[in-house]
């Protein structure tokens, strides 16, 4: 297999697991946990760089906002070898008393975003490898107390969840509302591989919080503090797998 068009690896480069956040500069926090990080790959809105977390060789690929980008980088990831994809990104809650901060990790995605559809039916489930899922929520309770466990919805137009959206989402029982799970967890298992995702909550739509609010950054500082404690989740999940 030829080098990626976008991510600009090909196989060999990389390992088999891979955490994936969205933004290029998460890349760097999770590899400052690391060791013998070596920078891979950067293009567009991704990336990569490979690192070593205690006896585990992993990579890290940022893939941007939302479904579209998240699907390049699973499709291409895929094809140079990786075999795990484990989410690591930010959340916005939908259910009262679920606080900035507080962790998220979905056991499926519903599909309000576009991307998908250009795969399957809207009717086929967009949900986690169960070893990957059980596995974040195993390593995420033993460390945290504030850690949801349920469903959440990838869309795909942030400036357009109008409230009549938010209030469905809340009926339905959803956790939050992020932009790329649903792409990762369904081309993940298209491909025959494994993916899971957890997110820390920058706010709460319901209560009427949201990240930008605060002071001029883009995330709350609590879930600012928090993600470190997310990206120590995942990176202590990819031990375990």
């Amino acid at each position: 297999m030829g080098k990626q068009p976008h991510l600009l690896v090909e196989s060999g480069d990389i390992t088999d697991v891979a955490l994936v956040p969205g933004d290029p500069g998460r890349v760097d926090r999770i590899a400052a946990k690391c060791r013998d990080v070596e920078t891979v790959a950067q293009n567009r809105e991704y990336k990569l760089v490979n690192a070593t977390y205690e006896d585990r060789d992993l990579t890290i690929c940022s893939t941007g906002i939302g479904a579209p980008s998240a699907a390049i980088a699973a499709e291409e990831l895929h094809a140079v070898g990786v075999e795990t994809l484990i989410r690591v990104g930010t959340c916005g809650a939908l259910q009262p008393g679920i606080e900035i901060g507080d962790m998220v990790v979905a056991t499926g995605a519903a599909k309000d975003e576009g991307t998908t559809k250009r795969y399957e039916s809207e009717a086929v489930p967009a949900v986690p490898a169960y070893g990957v899922l059980s596995t974040l929520v195993s390593v995420a309770r033993e460390r945290e107390n504030d850690v949801h466990v349920g469903p959440v919805v990838t869309d795909d137009a942030f400036y357009a969840e109008t409230e009549a959206y938010v209030a469905d989402w809340e009926t339905a029982g959803l956790l939050a509302v992020e932009m790329e799970a649903a792409a990762l967890f369904s081309l993940a298992r298209r491909k025959g591989i494994h993916a899971g995702g957890i997110c820390t909550v920058d706010g709460n739509l319901i209560e009427g919080t949201q990240k930008g609010e605060t002071d001029g950054e883009e995330l709350p500082k609590k879930a600012r503090n928090n993600v470190d404690r997310a990206i120590t989740i995942a990176l202590e999940a990819t031990r375990q797998l």
